[in-house]
């Protein structure tokens, strides 16, 4: 069968909520928790498990790219935002600390870029959501990356920025039906050489390569990428590095890929939405799991309240007919 750009995109958008919604038990928990409380986590722990900001993010992006196309603005992001977010009728539940600080910085009058520099601008917000630039961006690696930058800078900035880029690129040559090794390369042209991101990107794949599978792969990128030092596991550039790791190691398998950033622990939810993402999109949608995509099929609206509803197949299908008018 060949697997069209309508399966990878939905493969990309649905792997991307499974992941976050397998992972949301692990966020926060060091490897060694998750193995004393669960040995290893092969599936949903619970049946109100769903998905987080991760998801919801992404399908406010998906907002942001069907109502004002590829050429939107800054302006755009900040009124979907105000509708979406900053609407009390919302009831916005709070999610990243880059967002929340944004948000401070939108109520000053502060406008892009300034609105995106703040003390936690290196969040990896921007990466978790960036998977909707590479869909509309299919095939064009370069175009994800600018895509995922004008709308980056808006809430981040430097390293946030340049993760949301990587991961942009990533989805965009693997809805395209590149190889694992394009995909690397398409995501790291993308970013600055000189940057943490890169290096720690360029980490991560080398040890997913040279490891025999995910799960000897979690050790040495444990070692490596994370920074157990400092007290929140959402600085951009170790899970990104880690997430491209466990793709490495994963050989491209979707349930490896996932499972592998679940059972990483630390900001599980986002490692393996990343990871679910990129080998969704290599795998196609008709080969994930069935009972996990039963498991994720419309956004509850648990931190955006305007998204609940939103049917996340459906809005990749849209996102992928984009892609072919653009």
């Amino acid at each position: 069968m060949v697997t069209t750009l309508i399966s990878r995109a939905k493969g990309a958008l649905c792997g991307l909520a499974i992941g976050d919604a397998l992972g949301s038990p692990t966020e926060g928990k060091t490897r060694s928790e998750i193995t004393l409380r669960w040995g290893r986590v092969n599936d949903f722990l619970s049946h109100d498990q769903s998905g987080t900001d991760d998801t919801e993010y992404a399908l406010l992006t998906s907002r942001i790219l069907l109502h004002s196309g590829i050429s939107f603005t800054a302006e755009d992001v900040v009124r979907e935002y105000r509708e979406c977010v900053l609407n009390e009728s919302n009831k916005y539940k709070g999610a990243g600390f880059s967002e929340i600080f944004f948000l401070q910085n939108l109520r000053q009058g502060l406008s892009a870029p300034s609105s995106g520099r703040h003390i936690h601008s290196w969040s990896d917000g921007s990466a978790m959501r960036a998977a909707p630039h590479g869909i509309v961006a299919a095939g064009n690696a370069e175009l994800a990356g600018i895509l995922a930058r004008r709308e980056g800078e808006v809430t981040h900035s430097g390293e946030g920025v340049y993760c949301g880029m990587a991961v942009a690129a990533a989805i965009s040559a693997a809805v395209n039906g590149a190889g694992l090794d394009k995909i690397q390369n398409a995501a790291l042209d993308v970013v600055p050489h000189d940057t943490w991101t890169y290096r720690s990107m360029k980490s991560g794949i080398e040890i997913g390569k040279a490891s025999s599978d995910v799960w000897q792969a979690l050790d040495a990128l444990e070692a490596s990428l994370v920074r157990a030092f400092y007290h929140w596991p959402d600085i951009a550039p170790e899970p990104v590095g880690i997430a491209f790791g466990i793709v490495a190691a994963s050989r491209g398998s979707f349930s490896d890929a996932v499972l592998g950033g679940v059972n990483m622990g630390r900001d599980a939810d986002t490692i393996a939405a990343i990871a679910g993402a990129i080998t969704g999109a290599m795998s196609g949608y008709e080969k994930l799991p069935e009972a996990w995509k039963k498991r994720i099929s419309v956004a509850e609206g648990n931190c955006i309240k305007t998204v609940a509803g939103m049917d996340i197949a459906g809005t990749a299908e849209s996102l992928a007919k984009m892609a072919n008018h653009e």
